[in-house]
């Protein structure tokens, strides 16, 4: 009997070819292992990871504003000074911060120097679109205009409670002369106002009464501004930081009377919280 020729196997089939079925199983039976990755696709997966950024490019931008506004809303929140009312202490263009959670924490002291409104009464044009009127309230927030809200800055000089009065220029609280001076006598008021005497009358409560350090030339609590309710009060400005040669604290005024003396906390928060504040708003 004549020998059967034998029969060649077939090919190999290369596993680089074989292309999973929805099931998870190739067409010729073969399942599991792994395949090789063509060149092309891993041209496209290195080409992928600049779009991702790009798309999370406006996102970031997006998480930067809201922080940006909550900490303008909550925290810190710079101001321009429009007139020379508080001269010499603050000249007109300065900017300043106001810390606006200090008074969640504890009630305005005497000799601070604070920001309060009006009740928001708008000063710019109604009509204006919102592209606008956002940009102008971006701007005011960060100090580089005057605010869409009648916002002053004072000293406190009258507490809750307190009868004050002026005679002859010399303020009177309950009765005793307040420890100002002058700035040619080494205070921060520019000249005492003789002209201008009052009182005496009582603050109200949650009110405060409030001065300019240029007495002769500051609409205040004397006039028609009246007494601050401690609703209107923003916060405290504790810092000029424009124009850079006029950078400094604004600390309490020590009068150096029992109460109005700053504790030893006080004395730290230049160097300690309120200089956090500060670094937290130029993040």
């Amino acid at each position: 009997m004549a020998a059967t020729p034998p029969v060649p196997p077939d090919p190999p089939s290369r596993v680089d070819d074989v292309r999973p079925s929805a099931a998870g199983h190739s067409g010729d039976g073969f399942s599991g292992g792994s395949r090789a990755v063509p060149a092309t696709e891993v041209e496209v997966g290195e080409r992928a990871a600049p779009r991702s950024f790009a798309a999370e490019l406006p996102v970031l931008i997006l998480i930067a504003f809201v922080l940006a506004v909550l900490l303008k809303t909550f925290l810190v929140q710079a101001f321009y000074i429009p007139s020379g009312s508080m001269e010499p202490t603050l000249a007109v263009g300065d900017r300043v911060l106001v810390n606006k959670v200090i008074y969640d924490l504890r009630d305005p002291r005497r000799g601070e120097v604070i920001v309060f409104g009006e009740d928001a009464i708008a000063v710019g044009d109604d009509t204006e679109g919102p592209l606008r009127r956002f940009a102008r309230s971006l701007a005011a927030g960060l100090g580089l205009a005057a605010p869409a809200e009648k916002d002053f800055i004072k000293r406190v000089i009258g507490l809750p409670g307190d009868t004050i009065e002026q005679r002859e220029g010399q303020i009177y609280i309950n009765g005793d002369p307040l420890a100002e001076t002058t700035v040619a006598e080494g205070g921060y008021i520019s000249a005492r106002d003789p002209q201008n005497d009052f009182g005496p009358l009582t603050v109200p409560e949650r009110e405060y009464f409030v001065m300019g350090d240029n007495r002769p030339n500051s609409s205040d609590s004397r006039f028609s501004l009246g007494t601050i309710p401690r609703d209107d009060v923003v916060g405290r400005a504790f810092v000029v930081i424009w124009p850079f040669d006029h950078l400094r604290g604004l600390g309490r005024a020590d009068y150096g009377a029992r109460g109005d003396l700053p504790t030893a906390l006080e004395a730290l928060l230049p160097a300690a919280t309120e200089r956090l504040v500060a670094l937290a708003s130029w993040s």
